[in-house]
């Protein structure tokens, strides 16, 4: 399983932002798809998940109504928009997956497959 993760960048507060994940090696639409990030000098946090097929999804308090998370499962992809990015959004985001994830999953260690991360830098 592989999943690649990009459109990170450097945004202005206020500013959008949309991370792609593109994923192989699986049967795309059965599988949860979650983004998570990880600030310097913090832990990994839940941001927002969806399900397989895309009929339900799940934020965290912090980007509730500023985030969509969305997927294509003809292309294998999840996507993250960002809009009205704050400072305190700044992170390296990952997307993730399980073989066995019973949906809606916030905790990361009950994922399996994990991208490489891309970074977003919101400044103020």
């Amino acid at each position: 399983v592989q999943l690649q993760a990009s459109g990170g960048g450097l945004v202005q507060a206020g500013g959008s932002l949309r991370l792609s994940c593109a994923a192989s090696g699986l049967r795309f639409s059965n599988y949860a798809m979650t983004w998570f990030r990880q600030a310097p000098g913090k832990e990994r946090e839940f941001v927002a998940t969806i399900k397989w097929s895309g009929g339900s999804t799940d934020y965290a308090a912090s980007v509730k109504g500023r985030f969509t998370i969305s997927r294509d499962n003809a292309k294998n992809t999840v996507y993250l928009q960002m809009n009205s990015l704050k400072p305190e959004d700044t992170a390296v985001y990952y997307c993730a997956t399980g073989d066995y994830i019973r949906y809606p999953s916030r905790a990361a260690s009950n994922y399996d497959y994990w991208g490489q991360g891309t970074q977003v830098t919101v400044s103020s």
